[in-house]
């Protein structure tokens, strides 16, 4: 069986044959990428981004001290900058994935705070605050290779991702693999590598900021399957595994998208 690194040059590898003219690191881009057309009315969008107000209150909720005197700092060891491209990343003491919005919380638990929802407002300015102090930083992914859990939740998330469901019967390899780059009705279909690096995004269909388990969930929906919960398991494992198939990608999050 071919391990995760093995997985992720063959996954870098079927896109780059996909679409030879586009260099590798333009994946991170998403479907702007592909579509020129699209690419120039991102960049417009992006000279006045719509999510500098979120990255602002994100800021002003990271440094807000908690009822303890203590701030989110003191639950992250690393340096701020190098916090986002760890995530996901596999917690031997749970022995689960813990996403960077779980960790989040995880923090405000341990500090006798109320938890966030994960489809809040304030964990994803949280997020789009740290993912935008994370900018040009690459994504650095591990799978343990001493523990068979990690193996387990990464190959999990695999199966996840090329699991066919809903009355449909798609997969997300499906509209992000092999159809990558065709139309759907007025839109097209973004490659499924570099999809984590860009979120949480400010999506115009909405007019607001999602994260990618929103995004995850809606995909679920659009097949017509029944969703996960929010940071459940089987959406965590997904995100480790897409996450480590885009290990070595900038960070460039938060990104507008349509």
């Amino acid at each position: 069986m071919a391990g995760p690194e093995e997985d992720r040059l063959a996954f870098v590898a079927f896109f780059q044959a996909r679409f030879p003219e586009i260099p590798l690191a333009e994946f991170a881009n998403g479907i702007y990428a592909i579509d020129s057309d699209a690419r120039d009315q991102w960049l417009d969008i992006e000279d006045f981004p719509p999510y500098e107000f979120t990255i602002d209150a994100g800021e002003t909720l990271w440094q807000d001290p908690f009822a303890n005197g203590k701030t989110y700092s003191n639950c992250f060891a690393d340096p701020i900058e190098d916090i986002r491209p760890q995530y996901p990343r596999f917690d031997a003491g749970s022995g689960e994935v813990v996403t960077l919005e779980l960790a989040i919380n995880n923090c405000r638990s341990a500090n006798d705070e109320p938890l966030f929802a994960y489809d809040g407002k304030e964990i994803t300015a949280i997020t789009a605050f740290l993912a935008y102090e994370s900018r040009g930083q690459k994504l650095d992914i591990r799978v343990p290779a001493d523990d068979s859990r990690a193996l387990d939740a990464y190959e999990t998330g695999k199966q996840f991702y090329y699991t066919k469901r809903g009355q449909l019967n798609f997969a997300c390899s499906d509209c992000h693999g092999i159809s990558s780059g065709q139309y759907v009705r007025a839109d097209r279909l973004s490659t499924g590598l570099g999809h984590p690096t860009h979120f949480p995004v400010y999506r115009s269909k909405t007019g607001g900021m999602v994260s990618l388990h929103q995004r995850f969930s809606g995909c679920v929906r659009d097949v017509r399957a029944v969703p996960f919960e929010l940071q459940s398991i089987e959406f965590r494992n997904l995100e480790y595994f897409l996450a480590y198939m885009s290990n070595g990608f900038e960070v460039n999050g938060p990104a507008s998208r349509k």
